[in-house]
């Protein structure tokens, strides 16, 4: 079984504000039992995740987000031989507002290789690459790995 990390949910902002709530929370809880709304919500914020894991073996794929990064959600899938795999360039930008209503923008440029369903429809991401030279790499081995066509 291989695990793919995949995003933070509340992007790049969220994860740094998660991660000051959550040593604020601790902090604080030495001396007040408040200090752990503040720990539970930064480690919401801070940790939760989505990641992909494939088992090889049993030909199953899960998309799930790991809340408080530790508690997955989600299901598993039987991969079928219909199924298609594909390289798609991801562009996601995340924004963040702060006080004074200037805006902080943080790109986030890679690849990921897409599973798409028998009628060519996108189901999930299954796995991110900086480059798409990595990317193709990576293709190649998950399609040996589960005999699937590439899109």
């Amino acid at each position: 079984m291989k695990k793919y990390k995949l995003d933070q949910v509340f992007g790049p902002a969220g994860h740094s504000a998660g991660l000051l709530l959550f040593l604020a929370g601790l902090i604080i809880s030495f001396f007040s039992l408040s200090g752990l709304i503040l720990l539970v919500l930064g480690a919401f914020v801070g940790f939760t995740s989505t990641f992909t894991m494939v088992d090889f073996e049993k030909k199953k794929i899960k998309y799930s987000t790991h809340i408080l990064g530790i508690i997955p959600a989600g299901h598993w899938m039987d991969i079928t031989s219909g199924m298609k795999l594909s390289i798609k360039k991801s562009d996601k930008v995340w924004r963040a507002y702060s006080q004074t209503n200037r805006t902080l923008d943080v790109d986030n440029r890679d690849y990921r290789i897409i599973l798409y369903d028998e009628n060519g429809k996108e189901m999930m991401p299954v796995q991110k690459s900086a480059t798409m030279d990595a990317a193709k790499q990576e293709l190649e081995k998950i399609r040996k790995e589960l005999d699937l066509e590439v899109f």
